[in-house]
């Protein structure tokens, strides 16, 4: 279910003319690990030294204060994502649209909609896929059994709706487990979805858009030695050893691939245009089941993670998937010709 791409460039004299405002907040980290965020100033890093590579009219911003004037730019790569408070997702593509500077990825309502695991679940039943059951505890709404989706398996995954990279994620076993689970996460400011734990295999599926459609590259899945151990937003950001044995490999599992293929572009479609992103099932394999699990608009871009690995599984240096990103992105914001 892969499409066959290329590659898109962008001219020296369009890389020279379009001022380009690279937002994140490490980029002027000057490498290596993070205290408190790990490898996520590493990627930031890494960014910014591949569009340095590129040779790109670059400017830094590490603030969303840079966009409470207009700066003096012409196009945003935002990277600033998590701000420390609920919805941040968002406020980049606001203020890019209040001083309307066009900006790579989906516009804020979309990005919210991703980033709201609740209502993207909803958005993948209404395509027909298939999401195992679930309910948001939104943060000062009552807390109630009643509410609590079954788990054949008696066992409860809680997380943050609006967290990235299993911030917060714990699991629980009854309902008086869970209630403090969720007061945890509502006392941090958050809802908090509750789900039945789904054993198996986390299926990634990435898309670039190409050509102003949603373009798979190719199918990714994490073999874990223990599909029934949570992963830890420390493990993640390397701000602990993470001791499991688990391989990111391609997926091409004869009986699974294409409709899991199939049903990651009926999502992809209730999202377009989002320049990148990356739609996550879970696999039991033994009962041949699937389910949406999520999707991660502009999600995370460093050349150890699943949309770089995929795009290089299709051909694509790290320089080729953001010039690539960048190249569709201002023709389609008419900044450069189609």
């Amino acid at each position: 279910m892969t499409d066959t791409i290329e590659p898109l460039r962008i001219s020296p004299r369009d890389k020279e003319r379009v001022r380009l405002l690279f937002m994140a907040k490490h980029a002027r980290w000057g490498g290596g690990m993070h205290p408190e965020d790990g490898n996520h100033a590493i990627y930031h890093h890494e960014v910014r030294q591949t569009l340095e590579g590129l040779g790109l009219n670059l400017q830094l911003g590490d603030s969303y204060d840079i966009l409470f004037t207009r700066p003096p730019v012409d196009f945003v790569f935002p990277l600033l994502n998590r701000g420390g408070f609920v919805n941040s997702e968002m406020l980049v593509p606001l203020l890019c649209n209040m001083q309307r500077i066009p900006y790579l990825g989906a516009m804020p309502f979309l990005r919210g909609l991703g980033d709201d695991k609740s209502v993207s679940k909803l958005v993948a039943r209404h395509a027909g896929v298939p999401t195992a059951d679930w309910f948001c505890y939104r943060r000062g709404a009552p807390v109630e059994e009643a509410n609590l989706p079954a788990s054949p398996k008696g066992r409860w995954v809680i997380k943050p709706n609006a967290s990235s990279a299993s911030w917060g994620i714990s699991d629980a076993f009854d309902f008086s487990g869970i209630a403090n689970a969720i007061a945890d996460i509502h006392g941090q400011g958050h809802d908090a979805i509750v789900e039945p734990y789904l054993d198996g295999y986390d299926i990634q599926c990435a898309f670039i858009t190409l050509h102003d459609r949603p373009t798979a590259l190719p199918m990714l899945w994490y073999e874990r030695e223990d599909t029934q151990r949570l992963w830890t937003y420390y493990e993640k950001r390397d701000l602990v050893q993470n001791t499991e044995k688990a391989a990111l490999k391609t997926f091409e599992h004869p009986d699974f691939a294409q409709r899991i293929g199939e049903m990651a572009r009926a999502v992809a479609r209730e999202f377009v245009p989002f320049d990148y992103g990356r739609i996550e099932f879970r696999l039991d394999l033994e009962k041949g089941e699937i389910n949406f699990i999520e999707i991660n608009l502009n999600c995370n871009l460093w050349s150890e993670k699943v949309m770089a690995k995929a795009a290089a599984r299709a051909g694509f240096s790290h320089a080729d998937l953001l010039e690539t990103l960048l190249a569709e992105s201002w023709r389609r914001n008419g900044l450069i010709a189609g």
